[in-house]
């Protein structure tokens, strides 16, 4: 189930992120381009691996602490790199969004890491 949604959210957001590309492509503007990269790499990429990971070895994707990974990971990567749109935009008065993102982010690569070894073939 939570492998599912992550790859349901992981397309969509990397198409949110393609889009964004194009446009900075078509104005020539390449301000927010650091946002752009997280967002196709945190939560396209990255969110698509967690997802296929727990639909090919479904003892992981069906743990609590997978559920919780999942969760944690979909808000960080929204979060991180809006926070990095922010601080572009608006300024330092915003820096505290992409830190809390990219901690997000980290817990929730670390509850990967700990289902990937918890799971992993004998």
């Amino acid at each position: 189930m939570i492998g599912s949604l992550m790859m349901c959210v992981s397309v969509v957001i990397l198409l949110a992120g393609m889009l964004a590309g194009i446009v900075m492509g078509a104005q020539q503007n390449f301000l927010l381009a650091p946002a752009h990269a997280h967002l196709n790499l945190v939560g396209g990429v990255l969110l698509f691996l967690f997802g296929l990971y727990y639909r090919v070895v479904p003892a992981a994707g069906r743990m609590t602490l997978a559920r919780i990974q999942g969760w944690l990971h979909i808000v960080g990567a929204v979060l991180f790199p809006a926070g990095i749109a922010a601080v572009l935009l608006y300024g330092p008065a915003w820096t505290a969004a992409p830190i809390i993102g990219s901690l997000i982010v980290c817990a929730a690569m670390a509850l990967f890491v700990i289902v990937v070894f918890r799971t992993r073939a004998a």
